[in-house]
């Protein structure tokens, strides 16, 4: 199953300038999301961070590694309209720069669920090279 930014916008709440999934490619509720972020000149935080020499903060590939797997999590029947929150990251780890023109692949396998609480494990990549990972916790409220 593959979703739109109008279907995207549906499932998770985050709006412009938070939405930071352009695309879902797969998702299995509650197993794993595949998705994408294109990354343009045009993003708010490329007129601060670093003008001249514009990077993505890497805060916000963590974000939007977090909102995609909000999508597989609020795909799941029993957590449908619910909010997810990010509870924590573990290991993150920042790899290689994102800037403009990149096309940041990101994915999410659920590896726990208990309750409210769940477990993510994300990656994202640029043309087959890691820029970022992490371990995610959400909260289901």
């Amino acid at each position: 199953m593959s979703l739109d930014i109008k279907q995207i916008m549906e499932i998770i709440p985050h709006r412009y300038p938070m939405l930071l999934v352009d695309r879902v490619e797969e998702v299995e509720p509650g197993k794993r999301v595949v998705g994408y972020k294109n990354v343009t000149i045009n993003e708010h935080f490329f007129q601060g961070h670093y003008p001249g020499n514009p990077v993505m903060p890497g805060v916000l590939i963590i974000e939007a590694l977090a909102q995609l797997g909000g999508t597989a999590m609020l795909s799941m029947d029993g957590y449908k309209g619910k909010t997810p929150l990010f509870a924590g990251i573990k290991s993150a780890k920042f790899r290689k720069p994102v800037v403009p023109g990149d096309v940041l692949k990101l994915e999410v396998e659920i590896v726990k669920i208990k309750g409210p609480a769940i477990v993510g494990k994300g990656i994202a990549t640029v043309d087959g090279k890691k820029a970022a990972e992490g371990e995610l916790l959400f909260m289901v409220v």
